[in-house]
């Protein structure tokens, strides 16, 4: 399958990463050469140089023959517009923008078929989006849901006094009493695929798969307390900011956004009238301490510098903030982080990247291919979601008589408004949904493909 990428910012080159290791043919355009140049050292891809938006450029890149063209500059207008000249020189192509100005969210859904769009990707408001399900769940560092959400994969971190430490996995139900899955555990910046005996240790990082009825039973039998949070601060007023104040309010949430510049400031204080705006820098621990962060219920740090949200989500910690999420835009030292006390870590880029990975791979299979795709652990496994159709091999057939590939574990299957953890005796028929957690490098497109 042929995909052009128009733009070599943070997400192109996230998606090029992803991309290329999937064995797609690539090609970049972006305006600036030496971009270019370190991403065809990397990986093998064509690169072409120019102004996405123009036919002549497109043409260069083959635009003609292209399945699907993602335009993800740093510019709405010019993603649109690269788009639209891509649809009119082929109208086969599938398209995707990245548009992120909130003032163009409403018209473009309207315009969409105008625009000719197929999806329409904005990685702040996404990012708004997983913060808040964070903000309404404090308990865990990350969550995504499957089955509409009706099933979640959770992760929790493991602290000295957890009652999970030290336990091995199939000790587990005892204590949570409740039908959960680990399906996978970080240690050590590695991911590992647990089995019964495996003995969870401090420091580890856990993700569990549940029914999302028992996520607050899960908490509460672990003894992590959490509250209703109250007032929610905000570091940074860019769109992130913006959009996550706008959920937080309307769910009568109160919300301080700091921010140092003032023009901004006027901004966010007409358009969030309800919001608290306060001109200063978030770096200043003398502010924070006069605006009360440290007896805030969340910290949420959106600055646009990575290192300024680590040192603030790190003076939270220190107060005793009960709940930090941190942004970071570079997850390459994931290692780093892990041993840093800086809550839950979001990253738009990644979020944004990951929903255009899970349309590519809709579009290259599109019979039987995933509902839903997330990367977990660190993006060392994925977590899919597939329906069983009439082209699914082994219905009926209990767990425990399949051969399933190595890395490969079956860890919820729905069946009408029944989640089911299964367990060796259970099984999946025609209309179930299944959704399996995979650490192995191949990628698996349908579901008949974890069958050895």
């Amino acid at each position: 399958m042929k995909i052009i990428i128009a733009g070599d910012g943070k997400v192109g080159a996230t998606l090029t990463k992803q991309l290329s290791a999937e064995g797609y043919d690539l090609t970049l355009i972006d305006a600036k050469a030496k971009v270019l140049e370190v991403s065809e050292e990397r990986y093998d891809i064509m690169a072409i140089q120019g102004n996405c938006a123009s036919m002549e450029v497109l043409d260069r890149a083959g635009v003609r023959d292209t399945d699907l063209l993602v335009a993800v500059t740093n510019a709405d207008e010019v993603n649109l517009l690269c788009c639209m000249t891509a649809h009119a020189m082929n109208p086969n192509i599938h398209t995707i923008a990245r548009v992120r100005n909130p003032e163009y969210t409403d018209q473009i859904f309207e315009m969409r078929h105008l625009f000719a769009l197929s999806m329409m990707v904005n990685p702040e408001r996404s990012a708004a989006v997983e913060i808040s399900r964070l903000i309404r769940y404090p308990g865990f560092l990350k969550r995504d849901t499957f089955a509409k959400g009706r099933v979640e994969i959770v992760e929790l971190k493991i602290e000295e006094d957890s009652k999970l430490c030290n336990v091995a996995l199939n000790e587990v139900g005892s204590i949570v009493r409740c039908s959960i899955l680990v399906c996978a555990v970080l240690r050590d910046g590695k991911a590992v695929t647990p089995d019964g005996n495996f003995v969870i240790q401090e420091g580890d990082r856990i993700f569990v798969t549940a029914p999302s009825d028992n996520l607050t039973t899960l908490l509460k039998n672990l003894g992590i307390i959490t509250h209703k949070a109250k007032r929610v601060v905000i570091c940074g007023g860019g769109r992130v900011s913006y959009y996550l104040a706008q959920m937080l309010l309307d769910n009568g949430i109160a919300v301080q956004i700091i921010e140092a510049d003032r023009e901004r400031c006027v901004q966010l204080a007409n358009m969030l009238p309800e919001a608290s705006i306060i001109h200063g820098d978030a770096s200043n621990e003398f502010l924070l301490e006069s605006e009360g962060v440290p007896r805030a219920d969340v910290l949420v740090t959106l600055t646009g510098v990575d290192e300024m949200n680590t040192m603030i989500s790190l003076y939270g910690n220190s107060k005793g903030v009960p709940q930090i999420i941190t942004k970071i835009g570079r997850l390459e030292n994931n290692t780093v982080l892990d041993s840093l006390s800086i809550g839950s870590i979001v990253s738009p880029r990644a979020i944004c990247s990951n929903a255009i990975v899970r349309y590519v791979r809709a579009l290259k299979d599109q019979n039987g291919a995933a509902i839903a795709m997330n990367y977990i652990a660190d993006g060392q496994a994925e977590a899919i979601e597939f329906e069983v159709d009439e082209n699914t091999q082994n219905c009926n057939v209990p767990l425990k008589k399949l051969h399933i590939r190595k890395n490969v574990l079956i860890v919820c299957i729905i069946r009408g408004s029944k989640q089911v953890i299964p367990n060796g005796d259970s099984y999946f028929e025609k209309g179930n949904t299944v959704i399996l957690v995979t650490s192995g490098s191949q990628v698996i497109y349908r579901l008949n493909e974890i069958f050895e």
